[in-house]
């Protein structure tokens, strides 16, 4: 095989002129190995290098020196005789020195078929094994897989260190119908740094994009996307994913630490630092489980540029947050918390993005993920933009998202965020500001198909697997199965629950008997879906205060006041779900920038308000009549929920077996009430289990002892009753005599 000269044609200046300009339409047309009369020409663009040669793979010796063709860098030349199959290497030469690389433009095309029709109908359910940075072998040879949805753009690049940033490098290869551009980069490392660059339909050069797919990227303020597929992780929590179904249950007991990872605990050592997911996996997992939690719910870990969004405005769906660590440590992480019993959720936020550069807003030049619309596509109210659900690719692209954090990272459930803002054209918006749906509602039917599809995808393919809405309206059936008309939750946040016995237990004592139905109130609506009651870091931030700061009184009354709080939460029909800190009463509002105030749990009344935490957890995982019927009518009836007058609430928790069944008695005054009487059911000794008023929890001690003899005394409906000394601002719970309680211990003396 010998060289000759390449003969310019007119098509070929105009090619070589669009290719130093990055304006060729189709690069891999005119760049790469292409079959001529007397062999393959082959032409290459390499700006900044003095020759290039090819060299045959096979013997790596030159077969012939190509030709420049422009002084930024195109070189050309035809090798005579060789077939379309001939497998060449170049080598480069630049400043004295040679290297031999592969070229990414003699490799054919990446998706098959199948891949783009179903990508295009937004019916791939793993997109991100085929978009974004895929690391695959072609012809032989390792390298990177590079695909982004551009549709609109008229040229797409990817830019990195590995082409000194330079789009006119790496142009790639649209495919059309799908709107799919690729591009094979062979022996790319990975770690390396990328970006896309997009030239608009028209002819606007954009910011560097990062890439929507992007499995790990850069600390923020940084902003590239970074090249990481690694090979599979060795998981090693078989059993515990093989088992995890029985735990998300309507009849489990579901008990869940919400936690910002940032600031749970920092490293107080190295400048107030961020512990790192390998730290956290040693210490945040033993924590949760040693306090009686069955899960712990992560505030987003996707990939987010402002630290005081906490992580709701992300811009990486696809990678977790490099502030703690990489992927694979956040894997390690997740099974951490499997191997201590600990199931793991993910505040998930498909309702909207925020408008960095880098980010999503107008992909391509166009409005590509949003609405163009603003008043589908824009929050005023939050400064971000709205998804646009009836665009099939947008609806794969966070379908696949849902799919990928439970494949990828065993994740076992999805809090979904902001629900309300996605199910209503109107939500914060004046008249004026929204347009109706087709039928004149103001029901966004898109999300709602949205959000049905997403439901029934993880259900149907993820075992064990929950989702959770936080949704504050009264959209009907949140929770129910899409195949009777619902949205397909698992469970509802209950926002009327919180907000109510907030407003509650903040009012003086004195004055609560104006306010008893803020109490009760939430049991006319308890089993209309599956609820969690959520004391959540929204309660805890915005100038609200603490828990304990809410409450009113002096400090031994507000102590007790979140106490009594707890205990009738715990009691109260619904899955569990407390924000990190609220477990030793912390005194300051959560700061996302500072780790909890740890050093509290020194104070006996801290300590005494974490200990009651443990005990409740504890307790309602033991019991069966506090947890198998949360979701059920069956599972609760009042013994008296109308004592105004002294504020005191008292009511049983029954499980399926009719005589399992707990008392619970609520006193939200700080007045001893002697000789108060409550009916029961059954004859027979009462246990205490719980006495929120106990000294061990930094009460006063009042109490009725570690158990009470009923009386044949007729009282509220009941044959029986208990003659009960009721604490100051406490709640009692006691364990009916026919209930077996497993491994649940009688609380001891006060």
């Amino acid at each position: 095989m010998d060289q000759q000269a390449p003969i310019m044609t007119m098509e070929d200046r105009t090619s070589v002129q669009a290719i130093t300009r990055g304006e060729h339409r189709d690069p891999f047309a005119f760049l790469g190995s292409h079959a001529v009369t007397d062999g393959l020409r082959i032409r290459t663009f390499q700006p900044g290098v003095d020759s290039v040669a090819v060299v045959d793979a096979a013997s790596d010796e030159q077969v012939t020196a190509l030709t420049r063709l422009h002084p930024d860098g195109v070189f050309a030349g035809t090798v005579k005789g060789a077939e379309r199959d001939f497998r060449y290497r170049l080598r480069i030469s630049r400043n004295g020195e040679a290297c031999t690389i592969e070229d990414p433009y003699r490799f054919g095309a990446i998706l098959g078929d199948l891949d783009l029709h179903l990508l295009a109908e937004g019916r791939h359910e793993h997109a991100y094994e085929k978009l974004g940075a895929n690391a695959i072998e072609m012809d032989g040879i390792s390298g990177v897989a590079f695909a982004v949805w551009a549709p609109n753009a008229r040229r797409v690049s990817v830019v990195g260190e590995f082409n000194n940033w330079d789009g006119r490098c790496h142009v790639m290869r649209l495919r059309h119908g799908a709107g799919i551009w690729e591009i094979f980069l062979p022996e790319l490392q990975q770690g390396s740094l990328y970006k896309y660059e997009i030239i608009a339909g028209d002819g606007k050069l954009l910011p560097l994009k990062a890439d929507p797919f992007a499995r790990y990227c850069q600390h923020p303020p940084e902003t590239a996307s970074i090249v990481y597929d690694p090979p599979p992780y060795r998981w090693q929590d078989q059993s515990w994913m093989q088992s995890r179904g029985a735990g998300s249950q309507r009849d489990a007991p579901i008990a869940i630490y919400e936690v910002h990872l940032g600031s749970w605990r920092r490293h107080p050592g190295e400048n107030h630092r961020y512990l790192s997911y390998l730290e956290l996996a040693e210490e945040l997992p033993a924590y949760a489980a040693d306090m009686g939690f069955t899960h712990i719910e992560l505030l987003p870990v996707t990939e987010y540029p402002f630290d005081g969004s906490w992580g709701y405005q992300p811009i990486g769906l696809y990678a977790p947050t490099s502030r703690f660590g990489t992927p694979d440590e956040l894997r390690h992480f997740v099974e951490s918390c499997h191997a201590h019993g600990l199931g793991v959720l993910m505040d998930w936020v498909p309702a909207h993005f925020p408008e960095d550069a880098h980010g999503l807003a107008h992909f391509d030049g166009t409005a590509l993920y949003e609405h163009e619309d603003p008043a589908k596509g824009r929050h005023h109210e939050w400064g971000t933009l709205i998804y646009n659900y009836g665009r099939q690719e947008v609806s794969n692209f966070l379908l696949s998202n849902a799919k990928f954090w439970a494949d990828q990272y065993h994740i076992d459930g999805l809090r979904v965020d902001a629900v309300a803002s996605m199910l209503y054209l109107d939500y914060n918006r004046e008249d004026g500001e929204w347009t109706p749906n087709e039928y004149g509602g103001n029901e966004n039917l898109e999300a709602a198909d949205f959000i049905r599809r997403m439901n029934e995808l993880v259900y149907k393919e993820e075992k064990g697997f929950f989702t959770t809405a936080e949704e504050s309206t009264a959209w009907p059936m949140v929770s129910r199965p899409t195949s009777a008309g619902g949205l397909g939750f698992g469970y509802k946040w209950n926002m009327g629950w919180m907000h109510d016995t907030l407003t509650y237990i903040k009012t003086d004592p004195i004055h609560r008997r104006h306010n008893h139905n803020d109490l009760t109130f939430g049991l006319v609506y308890a089993f209309s879906e599956n609820f969690i009651l959520p004391l959540s870091h929204d309660e805890v931030v915005h100038g609200k205060g603490s828990l304990l700061n809410k409450m009113p009184g002096d400090r031994w009354q507000k102590f007790a006041n979140l106490r009594v709080y707890f205990g009738f939460m715990y009691s109260h029909p619904g899955k569990k779900l407390l924000f990190m800190g609220g477990e030793f009463a912390q005194e300051r509002e959560w700061n996302h920038d500072n780790s909890l105030d740890w050093h509290l749990l020194d104070d006996p009344l801290h300590a005494g308000v974490h200990k009651l935490i443990r005990d409740l957890n504890r307790l309602y995982r033991d019991c069966p009549s506090l947890h198998q019927l949360d979701c059920e009518p069956e599972g609760f009836q009042w013994i008296d929920g109308g004592d105004v007058e002294n504020s005191v609430l008292s009511f049983l928790r029954r499980g399926r077996n009719h005589d399992d069944c707990t008392v619970i008695v609520c006193n939200f005054t700080p007045v001893v009430r002697n000789a108060y009487r409550v009916g029961v059911p059954f004859a027979g000794t009462y246990h205490q289990q719980i006495n929120t008023d106990a000294w061990e929890y930094g009460g006063s001690g009042v109490g009725n002892g570690i158990a009470v003899e009923s009386s044949p005394v007729a009282a509220h409906g009941h044959p029986h009753s208990l003659s009960l000394t009721l604490p100051p601002l406490a709640a009692l719970i006691f364990a009916c005599p026919a209930q077996g309680l497993g491994s649940a211990e009688p609380q001891k003396e006060d």
